[in-house]
């Protein structure tokens, strides 16, 4: 199988193109209308929130309180994430060292108390707080409020063709997975709902998928 990366973007969308479901253009419009507005009111919104857990971040963790990560975005093209640390600084580098004592299976890295947390770590993650900056990147347009969660390099490297599909849409704070569980979710099952949401999505669809993901990070299902 092919990896995936800023030079081979272009050969799956190729490949890949012909599978993607054709859309009305308002839709496409009313999408992205969606996401700026979301995006630039829970900016303002969440100010306060944000500044807060950045003050708190400084407190028990040397190091910026953001993170700006690389992920693979739409047509396997790169971009930097950006998020709340939640890990020690330098925890990235860690990464190969943990990778086999990941808790899912598939090309994913998931530890349910992994030892590179910060003292805020858990709680970040838990409410989601540790993803309110990825607004900026709707914003800026590398990232949709409703799509398939935007994953890392070193995972797309290991996908097979129904999970590299995901990669031909943008990337979204919350998706069908978001709802469903989250980690409680096998890998398998996660790319089925990518897919689906690929084969299915509408305006409402994104609406309805937000409303959800409310009682979703209130109760926590599926995070750490």
């Amino acid at each position: 199988m092919t990896p995936v990366n800023a030079e081979l973007g272009r050969p799956l969308v190729a490949r890949q193109a012909s599978r993607l479901r054709h859309v009305p253009e308002s839709w496409k419009a009313a999408k992205r209308a969606i996401d700026v507005t979301i995006a630039g009111t829970l900016l303002v919104a969440s100010a306060p929130l944000v500044a807060l857990a950045v003050a708190a971040i400084a407190v028990v963790s040397p190091g910026p309180a953001f993170f700006l990560q690389e992920r693979v975005g739409k047509n396997g093209r790169p971009f930097k994430l950006w998020k709340l640390r939640t890990m020690v600084d330098g925890a990235h580098l860690q990464h190969s060292e943990l990778r086999e004592r990941s808790e899912v299976e598939g090309p994913v890295f998931k530890i349910r108390n992994d030892p590179r947390l910060h003292p805020l770590g858990k709680l970040l993650r838990r409410t989601s707080i540790d993803e309110l900056p990825n607004l900026i990147n709707v914003l800026r347009g590398e990232m949709s409020i409703v799509g398939p969660r935007p994953p890392l390099p070193c995972e797309v490297e290991d996908y097979d063709e129904f999970a590299q599909r995901r990669l031909i849409v943008k990337p979204g704070i919350t998706c069908l997975w978001q709802v469903s569980g989250r980690s409680n979710v096998s890998f398998d099952e996660w790319m089925r709902l990518d897919n689906l949401y690929i084969d299915t999505w509408s305006p409402l669809g994104d609406l309805w998928i937000v409303l959800r993901t409310i009682p979703s990070v209130i109760f926590g299902e599926g995070a750490h």
